[in-house]
């Protein structure tokens, strides 16, 4: 088990965890976000591929349309 910052939460991951399995967790796969790990933003082409480790801190911020 380890533990991440999610924009500024604790967060208990059981199993080792993907970006995409976070968004995945949080019901956020269908959504326009951004995704910043350790203070280095996260391509979506890197989602399935960058994994979180021990005391990582994520900021993911929604896009929100209007006008």
């Amino acid at each position: 088990m380890h533990t991440v910052l999610v924009n500024g939460e604790q967060t208990e991951l059981t199993a080792r965890t993907s970006v995409h399995h976070l968004l995945e967790k949080m019901g956020l796969l269908e959504r326009r976000v951004a995704v910043e790990r350790n203070g280095d933003i996260v391509p979506r082409s890197r989602h399935d591929e960058t994994w979180l480790c021990h005391g990582d801190r994520i900021e993911i911020i929604i896009a929100v349309g209007g006008g």
